[in-house]
Protein backbone atom coordinates (compact mmCIF):
# COMPACT_ATOMS: atom_id res chain seq x y z
CA UNK A 1 0.00 0.00 0.00
CA UNK A 2 1.59 3.40 -0.96
CA UNK A 3 -0.15 6.71 -0.19
CA UNK A 4 0.92 10.27 -1.42
CA UNK A 5 -0.84 13.89 -1.09
CA UNK A 6 -1.55 14.91 -4.68
CA UNK A 7 -4.31 16.90 -5.96
CA UNK A 8 -4.99 18.37 -3.21
CA UNK A 9 -5.76 15.30 -0.98
CA UNK A 10 -4.49 12.09 -0.04
CA UNK A 11 -4.18 9.14 -2.50
CA UNK A 12 -4.05 5.52 -1.85
CA UNK A 13 -3.01 2.49 -4.27
CA UNK A 14 -3.39 -1.17 -3.28
CA UNK A 15 -1.59 -3.06 -5.92
CA UNK A 16 1.05 -5.82 -6.65
CA UNK A 17 3.30 -3.11 -8.32
CA UNK A 18 3.40 -0.46 -10.68
CA UNK A 19 2.20 2.25 -7.86
CA UNK A 20 4.93 5.01 -8.43
CA UNK A 21 4.09 5.25 -12.47
CA UNK A 22 -0.08 6.17 -10.96
CA UNK A 23 1.18 8.56 -8.69
CA UNK A 24 3.63 10.17 -11.70
CA UNK A 25 0.51 9.83 -13.88
CA UNK A 26 -1.59 11.91 -11.01
CA UNK A 27 1.51 14.82 -10.53
CA UNK A 28 0.83 15.68 -13.91
CA UNK A 29 -2.82 15.93 -14.23
CA UNK A 30 -2.76 18.42 -10.99
CA UNK A 31 0.24 20.20 -12.64
CA UNK A 32 -2.34 20.20 -15.98
CA UNK A 33 -6.18 20.62 -14.42
CA UNK A 34 -5.40 22.01 -11.19
CA UNK A 35 -7.71 25.56 -10.45
CA UNK A 36 -5.26 26.63 -7.76
CA UNK A 37 -1.64 26.94 -10.09
CA UNK A 38 -1.32 29.70 -12.29
CA UNK A 39 0.43 28.10 -14.67
CA UNK A 40 -2.04 24.83 -15.26
CA UNK A 41 -3.93 24.91 -18.49
CA UNK A 42 -7.15 25.13 -16.71
CA UNK A 43 -6.23 28.45 -14.97
CA UNK A 44 -5.08 29.73 -18.82
CA UNK A 45 -7.90 28.64 -20.42
CA UNK A 46 -10.42 30.81 -17.64
CA UNK A 47 -8.09 33.65 -18.46
CA UNK A 48 -8.30 33.52 -21.66
CA UNK A 49 -4.50 32.77 -22.62
CA UNK A 50 -5.16 29.48 -23.94
CA UNK A 51 -7.64 28.40 -26.13
CA UNK A 52 -9.05 24.84 -25.60
CA UNK A 53 -8.42 24.20 -29.23
CA UNK A 54 -4.78 24.44 -28.36
CA UNK A 55 -4.77 22.57 -25.28
CA UNK A 56 -3.82 19.15 -24.47
CA UNK A 57 -5.40 16.29 -25.88
CA UNK A 58 -6.67 15.00 -22.57
CA UNK A 59 -7.61 18.71 -21.22
CA UNK A 60 -10.08 19.10 -24.39
CA UNK A 61 -11.45 15.50 -23.83
CA UNK A 62 -12.50 16.60 -20.00
CA UNK A 63 -13.99 19.61 -20.92
CA UNK A 64 -15.79 17.94 -23.72
CA UNK A 65 -17.40 15.15 -21.42
CA UNK A 66 -18.35 18.13 -18.76
CA UNK A 67 -20.50 19.41 -21.23
CA UNK A 68 -21.97 16.13 -21.85
CA UNK A 69 -22.67 15.53 -18.53
CA UNK A 70 -24.49 19.18 -18.44
CA UNK A 71 -26.39 18.82 -20.64
CA UNK A 72 -27.67 15.11 -19.63
CA UNK A 73 -27.97 15.98 -15.62
CA UNK A 74 -30.46 19.28 -17.42
CA UNK A 75 -27.51 21.38 -15.60
CA UNK A 76 -27.10 20.77 -12.76
CA UNK A 77 -23.45 19.19 -13.61
CA UNK A 78 -21.35 22.24 -15.02
CA UNK A 79 -17.51 23.18 -14.88
CA UNK A 80 -18.72 26.55 -15.04
CA UNK A 81 -21.02 26.40 -11.47
CA UNK A 82 -19.21 28.96 -10.06
CA UNK A 83 -18.47 31.05 -12.74
CA UNK A 84 -14.73 29.96 -13.61
CA UNK A 85 -14.03 27.07 -14.70
CA UNK A 86 -13.14 24.03 -12.74
CA UNK A 87 -13.61 21.11 -13.86
CA UNK A 88 -12.73 19.16 -10.59
CA UNK A 89 -15.97 17.36 -10.53
CA UNK A 90 -14.84 15.00 -13.29
CA UNK A 91 -11.02 15.35 -13.42
CA UNK A 92 -10.78 13.43 -10.25
CA UNK A 93 -12.31 10.07 -11.22
CA UNK A 94 -11.32 10.47 -15.07
CA UNK A 95 -7.57 10.40 -13.57
CA UNK A 96 -8.31 7.84 -11.72
CA UNK A 97 -10.09 5.42 -14.43
CA UNK A 98 -7.01 6.65 -16.99
CA UNK A 99 -4.43 5.07 -13.91
CA UNK A 100 -6.46 1.46 -13.90
CA UNK A 101 -4.53 1.41 -17.29
CA UNK A 102 -0.82 1.24 -15.32
CA UNK A 103 -1.96 -1.76 -13.19
CA UNK A 104 -2.27 -5.33 -13.62
CA UNK A 105 -4.03 -7.76 -11.40
CA UNK A 106 -6.62 -7.36 -8.38
CA UNK A 107 -5.90 -3.47 -7.05
CA UNK A 108 -8.15 -0.40 -5.26
CA UNK A 109 -7.26 3.18 -5.64
CA UNK A 110 -8.89 5.25 -3.08
CA UNK A 111 -8.56 9.22 -4.02
CA UNK A 112 -9.97 11.08 -1.58
CA UNK A 113 -12.33 8.82 -0.23
CA UNK A 114 -13.83 7.98 -3.79
CA UNK A 115 -12.16 4.70 -4.55
CA UNK A 116 -12.00 2.37 -7.95
CA UNK A 117 -12.03 -1.35 -7.28
CA UNK A 118 -10.72 -4.29 -9.83
CA UNK A 119 -10.66 -8.05 -8.93
CA UNK A 120 -12.37 -8.19 -5.16
CA UNK A 121 -14.72 -9.31 -3.08
CA UNK A 122 -13.64 -5.85 -1.43
CA UNK A 123 -15.24 -4.24 1.40
CA UNK A 124 -16.20 -0.14 1.36
CA UNK A 125 -17.05 1.91 4.33
CA UNK A 126 -19.73 5.03 3.21
CA UNK A 127 -18.85 7.52 5.71
CA UNK A 128 -21.85 9.39 7.49
CA UNK A 129 -22.52 12.86 6.29
CA UNK A 130 -23.02 14.27 9.86
CA UNK A 131 -21.03 11.48 12.29
CA UNK A 132 -17.34 12.04 11.01
CA UNK A 133 -16.29 8.80 13.43
CA UNK A 134 -19.08 6.95 12.45
CA UNK A 135 -20.65 4.91 8.60
CA UNK A 136 -23.87 5.30 7.28
CA UNK A 137 -23.39 2.46 4.70
CA UNK A 138 -20.71 -0.79 4.07
CA UNK A 139 -20.81 -2.27 0.94
CA UNK A 140 -18.97 -5.71 -1.13
CA UNK A 141 -18.27 -5.07 -4.42
CA UNK A 142 -16.05 -6.66 -6.73
CA UNK A 143 -15.27 -4.58 -10.26
CA UNK A 144 -16.76 -1.40 -9.30
CA UNK A 145 -16.32 2.38 -8.54
CA UNK A 146 -17.86 4.50 -5.43
CA UNK A 147 -17.68 7.73 -5.40
CA UNK A 148 -19.93 10.29 -2.66
CA UNK A 149 -20.61 13.72 -2.32
CA UNK A 150 -21.58 15.73 0.65
CA UNK A 151 -20.75 18.87 2.15
CA UNK A 152 -18.32 16.83 5.16
CA UNK A 153 -15.50 18.81 6.15
CA UNK A 154 -14.99 21.02 2.83
CA UNK A 155 -18.67 22.70 3.68
CA UNK A 156 -20.92 23.91 1.24
CA UNK A 157 -18.66 23.64 -2.04
CA UNK A 158 -21.19 21.57 -4.05
CA UNK A 159 -23.63 24.69 -6.04
CA UNK A 160 -26.55 24.47 -7.55
CA UNK A 161 -26.16 25.61 -11.00
CA UNK A 162 -29.38 25.56 -11.56
CA UNK A 163 -31.46 27.62 -8.73
CA UNK A 164 -28.11 29.28 -7.46
CA UNK A 165 -26.57 29.19 -4.19
CA UNK A 166 -25.13 26.24 -2.38
CA UNK A 167 -27.07 22.73 -3.00
CA UNK A 168 -29.85 22.00 -0.39
CA UNK A 169 -32.06 18.88 0.34
CA UNK A 170 -29.24 16.49 0.13
CA UNK A 171 -26.60 15.45 2.86
CA UNK A 172 -25.04 12.86 0.64
CA UNK A 173 -25.13 11.38 -2.38
CA UNK A 174 -23.41 7.89 -3.05
CA UNK A 175 -22.89 6.37 -6.32
CA UNK A 176 -21.66 2.86 -7.65
CA UNK A 177 -20.98 2.10 -11.12
CA UNK A 178 -17.90 0.85 -12.72
CA UNK A 179 -16.25 4.42 -13.86
CA UNK A 180 -15.25 6.45 -11.27
CA UNK A 181 -15.32 9.51 -13.56
CA UNK A 182 -18.97 8.60 -14.56
CA UNK A 183 -19.35 7.64 -10.37
CA UNK A 184 -17.84 10.77 -9.11
CA UNK A 185 -19.75 13.28 -11.83
CA UNK A 186 -23.25 11.74 -11.06
CA UNK A 187 -22.97 12.08 -7.74
CA UNK A 188 -21.81 15.90 -7.72
CA UNK A 189 -25.06 16.36 -9.88
CA UNK A 190 -27.46 14.10 -7.87
CA UNK A 191 -26.45 16.30 -4.34
CA UNK A 192 -26.71 19.52 -6.45
CA UNK A 193 -30.18 18.48 -7.29
CA UNK A 194 -31.42 17.84 -3.70
CA UNK A 195 -34.39 15.97 -3.66
CA UNK A 196 -35.05 15.47 -7.19
CA UNK A 197 -31.49 13.53 -7.00
CA UNK A 198 -32.86 9.85 -5.87
CA UNK A 199 -34.98 10.28 -8.86
CA UNK A 200 -32.92 10.91 -11.02
CA UNK A 201 -30.41 8.31 -10.26
CA UNK A 202 -32.89 6.00 -10.24
CA UNK A 203 -33.12 6.26 -14.15
CA UNK A 204 -29.55 5.97 -14.87
CA UNK A 205 -28.46 2.65 -16.40
CA UNK A 206 -25.82 0.84 -15.01
CA UNK A 207 -25.54 2.81 -12.01
CA UNK A 208 -26.84 2.36 -7.96
CA UNK A 209 -26.89 5.38 -5.93
CA UNK A 210 -27.95 6.19 -1.83
CA UNK A 211 -28.80 9.40 -1.10
CA UNK A 212 -28.99 10.67 2.61
CA UNK A 213 -31.61 13.64 2.74
CA UNK A 214 -31.82 16.18 5.18
CA UNK A 215 -33.98 15.23 8.09
CA UNK A 216 -32.09 11.84 8.03
CA UNK A 217 -34.70 10.00 5.16
CA UNK A 218 -32.07 7.36 3.45
CA UNK A 219 -33.35 6.73 0.00
CA UNK A 220 -31.62 3.66 -2.37
CA UNK A 221 -31.57 2.17 -5.73
CA UNK A 222 -32.44 -1.51 -5.72
CA UNK A 223 -28.84 -2.58 -7.09
CA UNK A 224 -27.60 -0.22 -4.10
CA UNK A 225 -29.15 -2.56 -1.52
CA UNK A 226 -28.34 -5.32 -2.89
CA UNK A 227 -24.34 -4.31 -1.99
CA UNK A 228 -25.12 -3.22 1.89
CA UNK A 229 -23.89 -5.47 4.84
CA UNK A 230 -24.90 -5.10 7.64
CA UNK A 231 -22.38 -2.40 9.73
CA UNK A 232 -21.64 -5.47 12.46
CA UNK A 233 -20.15 -7.79 9.52
CA UNK A 234 -18.50 -4.79 7.89
CA UNK A 235 -15.99 -4.40 11.58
Amino acid sequence: MSTELVMGMPVTVVCDGGAERVFAWFRWVDATFSTYREDSEIRRIDRGELRVADAHPDVQEVLARCERLRLQSGGYFDARAGGSLDPSGLVKGWAVDRAAALLRGPFMIDAGGDVLLRGGPWRVGVRHPLRGDALCAALELSDAAVATSGAYERGDHVLDPVGGGPARGALSVTVVTRSLGRADAIATAAFAMGRQGPAWTARLRGCEAMTVLEGGEVLCTEGFARHRLALSRAA
